[in-house]
């Protein structure tokens, strides 16, 4: 997939707690954006914030919230993230919660797929340079995901 250098950042702000059906509405929403081929999407945390409630949720030991605050960033064409609008809408209307959609210009730097087709770093992959690792992959670059979790708690 190849991206032009203008794009359009759908950016999706909702909780945590919010729910269509019984899946966290930001996991529907990533899973839609995939199924209809969008370029990508990232969730992230926020560790305080409140809308239009005026409640804050935070993430201190105190005040644990269950509800923080997610942000659902996708990045892709206009046209894409235009057609994607309507299924964002529906998502909203079946959870029947509040939130906030954002769109703003990007300019596209670098968006490629990786050169290592490995199987991605999860539960029972060796990690690299781990001694139960069977492969040794100090002949390559190491990738992020490879990075956070080395042994030595080097990057």
């Amino acid at each position: 997939m190849e991206l032009k250098t203008e794009a359009k950042l759908l950016r999706i702000f909702l909780g945590e707690a919010d729910k269509v059906k019984h899946t966290s509405l930001y996991e529907a929403i990533v899973r839609e954006a995939r199924r209809l081929g969008l370029a990508g999407a990232t969730v992230w945390r926020g560790i305080m914030g409140f809308g239009p409630t005026s409640r804050i949720r935070t993430a201190r030991i105190l005040d644990l919230s269950t509800d923080l605050p997610i942000i659902v960033e996708i990045a892709d064409e206009e046209e894409k993230i235009n057609k994607f609008l309507p299924v964002l809408h529906d998502l909203f209307e079946s959870a029947q919660y509040g939130g906030l959609v954002t769109v703003e210009n990007v300019k596209v730097i670098k968006y490629m797929h990786g050169k290592n087709k490995e199987q991605p770093i999860g539960i029972g992959t060796p990690l690299a340079g781990h001694p139960s690792s069977t492969t040794n992959r100090t002949d390559r670059e190491v990738s992020g995901s490879e990075a956070a979790v080395r042994p030595d708690g080097r990057f």
